[in-house]
């Protein structure tokens, strides 16, 4: 499998292209902005051109990884001739279903179809195709190029055979893939987003402040960043939908987002991509002086 297809070009998307890109994949990037994939192609060379400054790769691996890039804002054009689609776009349930009834129409019938997904369910999304036994998912780690973990999740369907060609090629990419099945939020996010969650909770009961509850894990826990910093990194408004998917898959109270994160969701603080989150960001890199008072 040679071609590959990302749907998506945030984050996530245009982290997905690079790391293909750089092992020599063609890479199809799609998304209906033409400025989000401008941006993506953008973000791609800032990110190799550091790469080459550390002296990690060539000018010239820079330049084919670029050039193994290809951008389309038509997902139909996008997708022709691929082996694969990896969908990397928002984490929004409607939509990736949208995305996949599409691509189950619009793909060779031999196309493997991945979700980046962190919470959703597999089964759910290859229910939307005639194709389940091809659909699994991909859950890649942010930052894409340096994060070596990819979890791997078998939906209902998913076949032996393409688990493990989706295995093999995630170590072809340099990454360590780990086999988990589907259940909401996997492995990585049935932890992390509970511990993220009760650090909110800690704030919200004035119990710490945001620094001391981030040193706290940093320090006692040997963790290379606190829980509400890297809630700030992920996405405050991802850490809520995936919050939201688990407590509505489980029905269970512990996986209940606490009111402040709704809150600032609500206010449109969501962290590093808006500016402001638990930190202050406004001048392009994190700022001790917390953005408000949380206390309840």
């Amino acid at each position: 499998m040679k071609n590959i297809t990302v749907i998506g070009a945030g984050t996530m998307g245009n982290g997905i292209a690079h790391t293909f890109a750089q092992k020599d994949f063609n890479v199809n990037l799609v998304d209906i902005s033409a400025d989000a994939l401008e941006r993506a192609i953008a973000t791609i060379s800032n990110n190799l051109e550091r790469m080459v400054k550390k002296e990690k790769i060539t000018e010239d691996d820079k330049n084919n990884t670029l050039s193994n890039i290809t951008t389309y804002t038509d997902i139909k054009e996008g997708v022709k001739g691929v082996d694969l689609v990896v969908e990397a776009a928002t984490e929004n349930i409607d939509l990736k279903l949208k995305i996949f009834k599409q691509l189950d129409e619009v793909c060779d019938i031999s196309t493997l179809l991945a979700t980046n997904t962190s919470s959703i369910s597999i089964t759910k999304i290859a229910a939307v195709t005639n194709r389940p036994t091809q659909v699994i998912g991909m859950h890649f780690m942010n930052p894409v190029p340096v994060m070596k973990l990819v979890e791997v999740i078998r939906g209902y369907a998913t076949s032996d055979k393409v688990t493990d060609r989706i295995m093999e090629m995630s170590k072809t990419l340099g990454k360590s893939p780990v086999e988990v099945n589907d259940y909401p939020g996997f492995v990585a996010n049935r932890i992390l987003m509970p511990m993220i969650n009760e650090s909110i909770e800690t704030l919200f009961q004035g119990i710490a402040g945001v620094e001391e509850i981030d040193t706290v894990m940093m320090l006692g826990m040997a963790h290379p960043m606190g829980p509400l910093h890297l809630a700030d990194f992920i996405g405050l408004d991802v850490c809520l939908s995936i919050l939201e998917v688990m407590h509505e898959g489980f029905g269970n109270p512990k996986y209940a987002p606490n009111p402040l994160l709704v809150n600032m969701v609500t206010a449109g603080k969501l962290g590093v991509k808006s500016g402001e989150g638990f930190y202050n960001y406004s001048e392009g890199h994190r700022n001790k002086k917390v953005s408000a008072q949380f206390v309840m």
